[in-house]
């Protein structure tokens, strides 16, 4: 593929980085004369030093044969109206543009969908935009499923799967501790799959050899139901979550609370326990603004909102926020956000979740006590991509650092592994397909060996991110 990135800040950067591993060409422009040096010095790819909405920089760029324009400047307006001018030239290229202003955000999808019709048809997408990337929106989205699963750790979920995938660690007192991967079954007979290990600072797919040991990090693959005897099993105390505080009433705060409010009655813990419980103990809002704060009690009357300093000892002994099961704190200052969540652990809130800049920002925040980092950066870089990979590719989710990705995939006619069994087309080390939901079949399982794949065919698998365009080229995803 050829991509043409408007705008060289950390997000275009990381996503040309990641583009390049892959081995597609890029092109990258921006009209700052510093951050095109420091982006020529970290990318193997052309950087312009020139104005991003301008066409004829554009087709000095490639434009004309590239498959795809993502706009990531600081500039709603334009990254909009680059999208707009490529549109009326070059109809055909996919073009994502990332936007900060909610009301563009939202005029757009509410456009498109009270006018599905025609913008199915023929006619051009609003603004020549084909995907719109709001970082609110998938910040929100982000840290609701991380609460939906417990908030034990990072989740990754699976759209129209009863599977998810958690990142646990095997603590001290753990069964698994010791135990090579084959031999780790005979603990229970609950269905689930290892699909990679953290250990010295490294991550990779594991082996049937593979060893577990104290401290490690394991990505467990199973079912929702299933995860809190995994969780045991890893010697990791399950607890429950009946007081949740959300620090934070602006943009992310306000998305968050309305879909954890609408779900408290259906109880989004469920999920991760196998039954059905309300949060009995309420649900509270917090921020230090008068005015968001009084803004949250109007549209939340069944929260319990408080004006305070979630760094104010007396404040949170007071209201007793430090005896709340969960805190999730979702501000617009992302270290301010990993401090608060560090400090409410010493004093002796049950679990955190924090919104932090940036996957590097997440280990740190980890090592302060951090029970789930959610990396807002990586969380709009895996949108994007998700978007880039074609119809055949329906998600991304980076894992860890970014050395491994999961791809969600439907085989198309024209793939090579079409008749072929999971143990024919294995490569250890280098990908590992952990659900498959058989054409024609309603949901997904987790395969064997002897698994074989046909066409229509929607798969899951875990990869190594240098080898993603290999592999997927593998399975006839273009």
């Amino acid at each position: 593929m050829k991509i043409v990135i408007v705008g060289a800040g950390f997000t275009g950067v990381q996503l040309a980085k990641r583009l390049i591993n892959e081995k597609n060409e890029v092109a990258i422009i921006d009209i700052d004369a510093e951050v095109v040096r420091h982006a020529s010095n970290s990318l193997d790819c052309s950087v312009i030093h020139a104005e991003g909405n301008d066409l004829q920089t554009l087709e000095d760029a490639g434009i004309a044969k590239a498959d795809a324009l993502v706009c990531v400047t600081s500039n709603d307006e334009v990254n909009m109206i680059t999208c707009s001018l490529v549109d009326a030239v070059y109809p055909d290229i996919l073009k994502i543009a990332r936007v900060r202003n909610f009301s563009y955000y939202m005029n757009s999808e509410s456009a498109q969908k009270k006018h599905a019709d025609t913008f199915s048809g023929k006619h051009r997408p609003l603004y020549g935009i084909d995907y719109m990337i709001h970082p609110d929106v998938e910040a929100a989205n982000a840290i609701v499923h991380a609460v939906e699963s417990g908030a034990v750790s990072d989740v990754v979920t699976f759209e129209h799967s009863e599977y998810e995938l958690t990142r646990l660690t095997i603590e001290k007192d753990s069964k698994l501790a010791g135990q090579t991967l084959a031999n780790i079954r005979k603990f229970t007979n609950k269905q689930f799959l290892v699909t990679y290990i953290e250990h010295d600072g490294a991550t990779e797919l594991p082996s049937g050899q593979t060893m577990l040991c104290e401290g490690n990090s394991i990505g467990v693959l199973a079912r929702k139901a299933d995860i809190s005897e995994i969780l045991k099993l890893t010697g990791t105390q399950v607890e429950t979550i009946d007081r949740i505080a959300l620090v934070g009433a602006g943009k992310i705060g306000t998305l968050i609370a309305e879909r954890l409010i609408a779900k408290e009655k259906k109880s989004i813990f469920a999920k991760l326990f196998g039954k059905r419980t309300k949060i009995s103990g309420g649900f509270a809002i917090i921020d230090s603004n008068a005015d968001l704060a009084k803004e949250a009690a109007e549209n939340f009357p069944s929260a319990q909102v408080f004006r305070g300093d979630i760094t104010d000892e007396n404040f949170l002994l007071d209201e007793g926020i430090t005896t709340y099961d969960l805190v999730i704190c979702a501000t617009h200052k992302h270290e301010f956000n990993m401090v608060a969540a560090a400090y409410l652990e010493s004093l002796g809130v049950g679990k955190t979740v924090s919104l932090v800049e940036s996957a590097q920002f997440a280990e740190i925040a980890r090592k302060l006590g951090v029970d789930v980092p959610v990396a807002l950066r990586d969380a709009v870089i895996d949108s994007i991509m998700s978007h880039l990979r074609g119809k055949s590719v329906t998600g991304i989710h980076t894992i860890t650092t970014g050395n491994l990705e999961i791809v969600e995939c439907t085989i198309p006619m024209s793939s090579r592994v079409i008749g072929k069994t999971l143990a024919q087309i294995a490569d250890p080390g280098k990908f590992l397909v952990m659900l498959t939901k058989l054409a024609g079949t309603a949901s997904y399982s987790i395969p064997t060996g002897n698994t074989i794949l046909n066409a229509n065919d929607q798969v899951i698998m875990i990869l190594e991110a240098q080898e993603s365009k290999k592999i997927l080229n593998l399975f006839g995803v273009k």
